[in-house]
């Protein structure tokens, strides 16, 4: 079931700043968002519920350091993921 990504403000501001530092991972990213709407748990992304002041959110991982902070929301009565942020592991926790 692919589901629909939504961009939170947070999440374009976050992912051009990183873009900025780093653009050779443009392309990495863009591939994990189109395997995390195709399927949220393949086991490549490594997705997580989180705890703490982040339970209702996942995470997933874009190689060895890069996370995205996701939640499952429904938008016009279909499943969705609405994207939070996405950085380094100690940028996101």
């Amino acid at each position: 079931m692919k589901r629909e990504l939504i961009r939170s403000n947070s999440f374009i501001r976050a992912a051009k700043k990183y873009i900025r530092r780093q653009m050779y991972k443009a392309d990495e990213i863009k591939s994990t968002l189109e395997l995390l709407s195709e399927n949220a748990f393949d086991p490549r992304l490594k997705t997580h519920k989180l705890k703490g002041e982040l339970e209702n959110s996942w995470a997933c991982s874009i190689g060895y350091d890069l996370r995205i902070i996701f939640m499952f929301v429904e938008h016009e009565g279909k499943e969705a993921i609405l994207l939070e942020t996405i950085g380094t592991h100690e940028e996101v926790y």
